[in-house]
């Protein structure tokens, strides 16, 4: 039996995870949590095979996260799952001994096979994502319907996408938004790394190509 241990932040998603999960013969979840400072409260004393990780927390970020992680369980198996179809943050996360990396969107009987061969001491990389190029640029070139660009960006990503396609400046986008300026580059980062571009040129390419600008 695989005990499997789940720390997601969307609870439609955890109960589903849970839910599919369970109907498995060789799989058990053993506990949830929906951010990481509970999670790693919870690491002592638990008894799982297998962490699957939502990679964007809100109270952590995922390299502090796995590094805490990695000092109390250095033997914990690890599955990120996420919506970053860049391979950025697989490259940052490596250096920790991760095991597997896998969109959200996969299928089930992809995540069963990932959970199953990280168990069994292999990794797994999700199948629509190439981590032998660090910079993947190719989703910039992709047309991804209307339903998934909304579950990959938030409102106020697109939003800030559309106005770094009208060459609007950081200073110019916090003031337009009333945001801080840290708070538009924390932005524009994390488009870069969900999207898998390089960099602004990348953005524009994206948004044209999905009819996100005029």
């Amino acid at each position: 039996m695989i005990k499997i241990y789940i720390t997601e932040d969307h609870e439609l998603y955890l109960e589903g995870l849970m839910l599919l999960l369970s109907r498995q013969p060789d799989l058990e979840v053993i506990g949830t949590c929906m951010d990481g400072k509970t999670l790693l409260a919870n690491l002592m004393g638990m008894e799982a095979d297998l962490l699957l990780l939502d990679i964007q927390l809100p109270d952590m970020e995922p390299e502090a996260l796995v590094r805490s992680i990695r000092q109390a369980r250095p033997d914990l198996k690890i599955i990120f799952l996420t919506l970053m179809r860049g391979t950025r943050f697989i490259h940052r996360l490596l250096k920790f001994n991760i095991q597997g990396y896998l969109l959200k969107s996969a299928r089930l009987d992809e995540l069963q096979e990932a959970i199953r061969t990280v168990a069994s001491g292999g990794t797994y990389f999700s199948r629509e994502i190439d981590i032998t190029h660090k910079d993947d640029d190719f989703r910039n070139t992709v047309t991804i319907d209307e339903k998934r660009i909304n579950d990959i960006l938030t409102k106020r990503e697109i939003e800030i996408l559309k106005l770094v396609c009208r060459e609007y400046s950081n200073a110019r986008i916090a003031e337009q938004l009333f945001l801080s300026i840290g708070t538009v580059e924390t932005h524009r980062k994390n488009l870069i790394a969900k999207l898998g571009v390089n960099n602004t040129v990348g953005l524009v390419k994206f948004a044209v190509k999905n009819g996100l600008v005029d």
